[in-house]
């Protein structure tokens, strides 16, 4: 309940009656409990009382009621003063007068809320003892809470180790505070569609609480060339200050993405875009040499920061183009990698996206063809697409070591790993990363159920329903930060045991570019191994 209504409602609530739901929700006020009620009337919904003192007693009641999660819901008010009414607020911790108590990772239920078209924050709430209105708002905003109420901190001895979850709703706000009863609040209805809204959306999560193992893929997440591709932009922009130009996502992933941008990077879509005489930084994925000219034309200083493995792939097609021979791409049209390495030779190379492309592919001479593969693909794919050239063209010839990147070939085996005994594997990495896609294949095709999620937020709680083992792996291009986010929020739904299941161990280092390498470190000191080991 807001602090705002403790003149609205007197009575204490109902005594707890003990029903066989999964879950048990606490609400404070007869109007918080009909509005709880109405979106879950599957729920076991008890009514515990406004204010500190009643919800203290409710809580020893509530103690011995078993080991089912609680929910807490009901009003609030709102501390940041971004917050409107029918916002939800979904607490990190909760905040007393005696202490603060952590809560259980809310960011599953806050996916499934915001898919549900409601605005959700989580993050700190306090409860305060007395109503909180003017500075004393504020003095409690700048403590760090983003909301408060009357209960929750109280409540918490109901939990006794049980999962625990507060999910308030805003009623007033820093400019509309509440002093009178609820009958003449305007945003009352508003709190109340949105506090039922959001008790109707909660079954879909409840369904997924519970314990479970979560065993990790290794290697799993930022791969060699993602890292230093991440460390030039960050060099560049500790060096030289913001702005700092790069053209396209410097790797595959937004999260990365969006936070250079805060700290100043601008991404751009073509050299256009780039002011003349600024500085301006490739991608991982690697550029044609028409991009590079148009650069120079533009005057345009260049930091290169294409993944070493994609300009190996680079000085092959030039390689074989200089010796005459007609270059089958094996690789997906339109992609950032591909479109580089096809610019660097395109009188010479076709690509070919799957196996049934390869019927079509014309070629000048039989006996001189040659084949290159984007480095990000499916290992086994590729295989099949190769074994179909050589079938039309036996004298077709190779690089002298797979073009399939280190890190996606041990992204892929850790996966195949989990696939035997994982009911579910999810992989985090954003839509457009090529090797992430290519791990929830992977998965599906060793016979386990694979879902690719951008962040914990993302996960549906119907894939983990009756899920007792999770496989958790992470695209090359996705930081572990994510990874461990998503561990979080699995928490959140119950006691999670961490398993790990390595293939492969992973020592490569890539050497920073002359123009973004400390002064202090020799130019070999950042070397990589012998690429066609792969570091593996």
């Amino acid at each position: 309940m807001s602090t705002a209504l403790a003149a609205v409602e007197h009575s204490e609530g109902a005594g707890p009656h003990e029903r066989s739901d999964e879950i048990v929700v606490l609400a404070p006020l007869a109007l918080e409990a009909r509005a709880v009620r109405a979106g879950a009337p599957w729920a076991d919904v008890r009514r515990v009382g406004m204010g500190p003192r009643r919800a203290a007693r409710s809580a020893r009641l509530s103690a011995a009621g078993g080991n089912r999660p609680i929910l807490i819901a009901g009003f609030c008010g709102a501390l940041d003063p971004d917050l409107e009414p029918g916002d939800i607020v979904l607490a990190s911790e909760l905040r007393g007068p005696t202490g603060t108590s952590p809560c259980d990772d809310p960011t599953v239920l806050a996916g499934v809320l915001r898919r549900g078209g409601l605005k959700v924050h989580i993050g700190p709430i306090a409860s305060s003892q007395r109503l909180v209105v003017g500075e004393r708002r504020w003095t409690l905003f700048r403590s760090g809470a983003i909301a408060v109420d009357m209960e929750s901190a109280w409540l918490v001895p109901a939990t006794r180790r049980r999962p625990l979850v507060t999910l308030r709703v805003v009623l007033d706000t820093n400019r509309r505070e509440l002093h009178r009863p609820l009958r003449t609040i305007t945003g009352t209805a508003t709190a109340y569609r949105a506090l039922r809204r959001a008790c109707s959306l909660v079954e879909e999560w409840a369904h997924a609480l519970g314990s479970r193992e979560v065993v990790l893929a290794s290697p799993r997440a930022s791969c060699a060339g993602v890292e230093r591709a991440v460390e030039i932009v960050e060099r560049v922009l500790a060096d030289r200050g913001a702005p700092v130009y790069v053209r396209k996502q410097i790797v595959h992933n937004a999260h990365v993405v969006h936070s250079l941008e805060e700290r100043g990077a601008i991404f751009v879509d073509e050299l256009d875009q780039v002011p003349e005489g600024q500085t301006v930084i490739f991608s991982a994925h690697g550029v044609s040499p028409a991009v590079r000219a148009q650069a120079q034309q533009r005057g345009l200083e260049v930091i290169d920061a294409t993944c070493p493995l994609v300009s190996k792939v680079h000085a092959e097609a030039r390689r074989f183009a200089a010796a005459g021979f007609d270059i089958v791409l094996v690789g997906h049209q339109g992609h950032e990698e591909v479109e580089g390495t096809f610019g660097e030779a395109p009188q010479h190379i076709t690509v070919v996206g799957s196996a049934e492309e390869v019927a079509d592919v014309k070629v000048r001479d039989p006996e001189r063809v040659a084949y290159l593969s984007q480095t990000t693909l499916a290992v086994d794919e590729t295989e099949e697409v190769v074994d179909l050239l050589r079938g039309r063209f036996p004298a077709a010839i190779g690089p002298a070591s797979s073009d399939i990147c280190y890190a996606t070939q041990n992204r892929q085996d850790a996966v195949r790993a989990l696939a035997r005994d994982c009911d579910v594997i999810l992989v985090v990495g954003s839509p457009n990363s090529s090797n992430s896609r290519r791990l929830v294949e992977v998965a599906q095709r060793a016979g386990c159920s694979a879902l690719l999620i951008d962040d914990a937020a993302q996960i549906p709680p119907a894939v983990l329903r009756g899920v007792r083992r999770v496989g958790l792996t992470a695209g090359a291009s996705a930081p572990e930060a994510l990874v461990e986010r998503v561990i979080s929020a699995l928490g959140g739904l119950g006691e999670v045991t961490l398993d790990e299941r390595a293939v492969a161990t992973e020592t490569m280092q890539f050497k920073l570019p002359p123009e973004v390498r400390s002064p202090s470190v020799p130019a070999g000191a950042d070397s990589a191994p012998n690429l066609d080991r792969g570091g593996r």
